[in-house]
């Protein structure tokens, strides 16, 4: 993987259940982000698709980054102002790389 082809800045983020309280002692569950790392777009497409409760555009971005340990499924990332969904997490090599299919979902009604 080379350097100079991870020219974007993704934020990966998780889902915190107990995060810490703040001064009123109320703790509400937000999302945390967990790195922020350089990574290369190998594939973006966006379809849009016809369901029952309208027509809603999907956004598919494949990112490839260096390896990060604990990255899952239950995880997502944020880029350019959108938040994508974690749909696989594909390890490159052994332990080199990683590959994020992530996906946005926009709905019109």
């Amino acid at each position: 993987m080379r350097a100079g082809r991870l020219d974007r800045e993704i934020t990966i983020q998780r889902w915190e259940e107990n995060p810490e309280p703040d001064e009123y002692g109320v703790a509400e569950p937000d999302w945390v982000d967990v790195a922020a790392v350089r990574a290369q777009i190998v594939q973006a497409s966006t379809e849009e698709f016809i369901r029952a409760y309208g027509a809603s555009d999907e956004t598919v971005i494949i990112f490839r980054i260096r390896w990060l340990d604990g990255i899952s499924n239950a995880d997502r990332v944020g880029y350019a102002g959108k938040y994508f969904n974690i749909k696989e997490v594909k390890e490159i090599g052994r332990r080199k790389g990683l590959e994020l299919r992530c996906v946005a979902l926009e709905t019109e009604i």
